[in-house]
């Protein structure tokens, strides 16, 4: 599991976390809201090492990795795959080379290895066959799928999302929504799924755990179903002020 405990952050004058505690379960699904701007992406970029708190700790499968030198850091990140808000795919490598680079740049595996594993991640998202593709071809929502498929590509212990659905219409944003979903519950794959969003009907499709950050702190935890009847004024103002445009099909 990952254990975040007290953890701050500030930015010059900037205060954007404020004492973070949160416990994320093994295997499950976890799904942090909040308004623009909250720290919910700063908070995924600590979990991952990118940033160093100021004060606080994190512990990955009991290793605190606030207290490690980069090179230990970077082995800890092999337990995550990482699908990022625009995609971030190489405008100048095909579909395949994307989504295979971890497996390039870090295993010894054999190239028909590497085609094998690539095809099959592929599948997994419904891109069967696009290896030869330049992302230039693809629209949002391909991208996100490539993005998805590399991030599994290493069979990463936990998977991290940062705004999944972001500059999607709503019938792509389902489908990503089913894809992270159908990924979360495949018992080969084994993974904890960490989705950083600003999408209620992502939280109300796939979430098991919900945190909502304000203020810097996680202000609310519970179950969807929790989430959506509470009375906390604070949580009832955030979801109301969520656009409701998904219409579910």
């Amino acid at each position: 599991m990952i254990e975040i405990k007290n953890l701050k952050k500030s930015f010059n004058s900037n205060d954007v976390l404020k004492g973070v505690n949160l416990n994320i379960e093994q295997g499950k699904t976890t799904v942090i809201i909040g308004s623009s701007g909250c720290g919910k992406s700063v908070l995924l970029k600590h979990i991952v090492g990118l940033l160093k708190p100021d004060e606080g700790n994190i512990l990955i499968d009991g290793d605190d990795i606030t207290k490690m030198k980069e090179d230990e850091i970077y082995k800890i990140r092999t337990k995550f795959g990482f699908l990022f808000q625009s995609s971030a795919l190489f405008d100048s490598m095909t579909v395949g080379e994307n989504v295979s680079i971890a497996l390039r740049e870090n295993t010894g595996k054999s190239k028909n290895e590497v085609d094998k594993i690539v095809a099959e991640k592929l599948g997994l998202v419904n891109l069967a066959g696009t290896e030869s593709l330049m992302p230039a071809a693809l629209s949002g929502g391909m991208k996100k799928r490539v993005g998805l498929a590399r991030a599994l590509a290493t069979n990463p212990q936990y998977i991290l999302y940062d705004e999944p659905t972001t500059g999607l219409d709503p019938i792509t944003s389902e489908t990503i929504d089913e894809l992270m979903d159908s990924v979360a519950r495949n018992k080969e794959l084994k993974v904890t799924s960490i989705i950083v969003t600003h999408d209620i009907f992502t939280v109300y499709e796939i979430a098991e755990v919900v945190a909502m950050m304000h203020n810097g702190i996680i202000h609310f935890e519970g179950t969807p179903d929790e989430l959506r009847s509470t009375t906390d004024p604070i949580v009832r103002e955030f979801l109301e002020r969520t656009d409701q445009v998904r219409v579910k099909h």
